[in-house]
């Protein structure tokens, strides 16, 4: 079995090393593919002396902050180049612990996506989490299960796994969203196309280090998104 993270990075230099070494350390033969979006911090150059000294680790530049939806397009594609068997993403930040890994990937034993989610029982969210936030996040998922009739209890949760075959089912390049939505888009076409999804619990944890990358922009971005998606969903547009 060859599992794969795909980790998006952006100004991630005080969380790639011990995250990297707390995930190649899981008795699982992790590889690592890191997607750096030319991190003004360096860490693109922490991500190649990590990979110098460790052969599962693998490093994608590119020339800029293209997006998160791109970044995991992008890590997927070079997963399934190196013959994934699985594929996992996950936040550079710990707000998804590594310890939960070993459980998200055992969801595809019997399923085609699992997923560590914050809104089954058991899930939760970091108690630093003012209530903003928290408000925001609830009713971003349900907003996203209303319109879309997804399943899943946790809709925006990045810290997933897929089976390679739903990677090599699902058409990546026409997915048009990009940030944070990406996530939602992915979920909706893999139910779309009847893939198997269950979640585990995972405490959400607040970042250790660094400044949050959402904005009031990929909020917007994210509605815009399933109201897109719904449209198509009740034929009113294609």
């Amino acid at each position: 079995m060859r599992i794969f993270a795909v980790i998006p990075t952006y100004n991630e230099r005080e969380n790639l090393p011990p995250l990297s070494t707390a995930l190649l350390a899981l008795d699982m033969s992790l590889h690592l593919v890191v997607v750096d979006d030319a991190s003004p911090d360096g860490t693109g150059e922490i991500a190649d002396e990590i990979a110098s000294l460790h052969p599962r680790v693998s490093v994608i530049h590119r020339p800029g902050k293209l997006g998160l939806g791109t970044a995991y397009v992008a890590g997927f594609c070079r997963s399934l180049e190196l013959d994934a068997d699985r594929v996992l993403t996950m936040d550079a930040d710990f707000s998804h612990n590594p310890h939960y890994v070993p459980a998200i990937v055992a969801l595809c034993n019997d399923h085609d996506i699992g997923i560590g989610s914050r809104y089954v029982a058991g899930g939760s969210l970091d108690a630093h989490w003012g209530l903003h936030r928290r408000v925001l996040s609830a009713s971003a998922n349900r907003f996203a299960q209303t319109l879309l009739g997804l399943q899943a209890h946790d809709c925006t949760s990045g810290f997933r796994c897929y089976r390679s075959e739903v990677l090599r089912t699902i058409p990546l390049d026409e997915i048009r969203s990009n940030g944070y939505s990406f996530l939602v888009e992915m979920l909706y076409r893999c139910q779309q196309r009847g893939f198997l999804i269950a979640e585990t619990p995972i405490l959400f944890e607040d970042r250790r280090k660094g400044a949050s990358k959402i904005s009031q922009v990929e909020i917007l971005k994210g509605v815009k998104t399933v109201l897109r998606l719904w449209l198509q969903r009740t034929g009113l547009s294609r």
